[in-house]
């Protein structure tokens, strides 16, 4: 009997500024799917909550694709229907408040940019996805906003698929720790007025440092119960900062997924049950941008 998996992805329909971001992601996993012999449904043009509610209970497994503000309400629902394997929902909803995710970082010792200094400043909103609001001010933050050191460095990501936690399917927890699936270089440009544009980045980045970010980016992981795919934005200096935590899948999949051997279906299938493997096997290199086009390095 064929598996059916849902793969609701908001933007496509929903955020013309993020679609083809989103249509470059739902193509990856699409196509690892269906390679893995998975029937893959997808929300049609009407209301995303509907669209889930009515698709979910038919599908074995499902997968939420939205801005981290989104994730919450689309995934607790995606919980009650049908097998979730991405990041739960209660973690998702923590992730979305990114001031209050710099605040239990900072307590756990994992090192974030500050708060309460003056001068130029990074301003991004509490809650958001990607680059989308963040800038570079003397200003003071809006409603909605708050302000961190600016940290001149090199900005990584670290994507990763945690294994089993909490949420809908507990029973399969098993104390595997998270995959790592590549340490990216994220393409981010800080325009005249000062707001950053990601544009996408390079992949796998083979770093001397390569130890400390991904011990960074797996304790965040960890303290913020984040499971399934998630992916950590660093900027590298003196240590590596976290200065965002993605609970869902990202552009760097794109790149990521085509040089790795392995199915990202596969591994995100087994990871919800708490398996999976150790280790990912990559070959080559690749520059992607936020279109979905991958060229080779």
């Amino acid at each position: 009997m064929v598996m059916k998996v849902l793969l609701a992805e908001y933007t496509v329909a929903h955020e013309p500024g993020f679609a083809p971001e989103g249509a470059a992601m739902l193509g990856v996993l699409r196509a690892s799917f269906e390679r893995c012999r998975y029937e893959v449904v997808t929300p049609g043009e009407g209301d995303f909550y509907d669209e889930i509610q009515r698709l979910a209970p038919g599908c074995d497994a499902g997968l939420v694709i939205a801005p981290d503000h989104r994730l919450f309400a689309y995934t607790t629902l995606l919980e009650r229907l049908t097998h979730n394997i991405g990041c739960g929902s209660l973690n998702a909803a923590l992730c979305a408040n990114k001031r209050r995710v710099s605040e239990i970082l900072t307590r756990s010792g994992i090192p974030v940019p500050r708060e309460g200094i003056t001068g130029t400043r990074v301003l991004k909103p509490e809650q958001g996805c990607g680059a989308q609001g963040v800038r570079l001010s003397q200003g003071e933050p809006g409603t909605g906003e708050f302000a961190q050191e600016f940290i001149d460095g090199e900005h990584l990501s670290v994507s990763l698929i945690g294994s089993r936690l909490v949420g809908n399917a507990c029973s399969y927890y098993t104390g595997k720790p998270p995959l790592l699936l590549a340490v990216n270089r994220q393409h981010i440009r800080i325009d005249e007025e000062g707001r950053f544009h990601y544009l996408g980045g390079e992949t796998p980045v083979h770093h001397p440092r390569h130890d400390e970010i991904v011990m960074t980016a797996a304790k965040a992981l960890h303290v913020l119960g984040c499971q399934g795919y998630c992916g950590i934005d660093m900027v590298l200096a003196d240590k590596p900062y976290v200065v965002d935590v993605n609970p869902r899948i990202t552009t760097s999949l794109v790149g990521i997924a085509a040089c790795m051997e392995e199915e990202i279906a596969d591994l995100l299938m087994a990871a919800s049950k708490g398996g999976g493997p150790n280790e990912v096997h990559l070959t080559g290199r690749v520059r992607f941008d936020t279109r979905g086009t991958v060229e080779p390095l």
